[in-house]
């Protein structure tokens, strides 16, 4: 149960970078945080983050920082992804080296 709150910690985390990305694109065209789409992007981006960050302390209140802290990675693998698919971003064949090379520090350091 823990590593699961503790990977949709990473997925909040992740989901938020969107969020804030999002929110800079809608402030960009509107040209002021007070306007509707963008003020509501960015709240439920700082709300996202506020809940992950509770769900975070939870997680370290059972295991060690130095257990959980490795998936948190799993973010660097997660942003360009969802990036990819909902912001239309692209990215170069060395991500995938980059990625396994994250995917394979994170397994080293979790089991170790």
């Amino acid at each position: 149960m823990v590593y699961f709150t503790a990977i949709l910690c990473v997925i909040g985390i992740a989901a938020g970078q969107i969020l804030f990305k999002l929110s800079a694109a809608s402030l960009r065209q509107a040209g002021t945080f007070f306007d509707f789409r963008t003020a509501t992007i960015l709240f439920i981006a700082f709300a996202l983050y506020g809940i992950t960050t509770i769900a975070w302390v939870w997680v370290l209140q059972r295991i060690e920082l130095g257990r959980a802290y490795p998936l948190m990675a799993l973010a660097f693998v997660m942003v360009p992804i969802g990036s990819y698919f909902i912001l239309g971003e692209r990215f170069q064949p060395q991500y995938f080296v980059g990625v396994a090379l994250i995917l394979a520090g994170i397994v080293i350091a979790v089991k170790s």
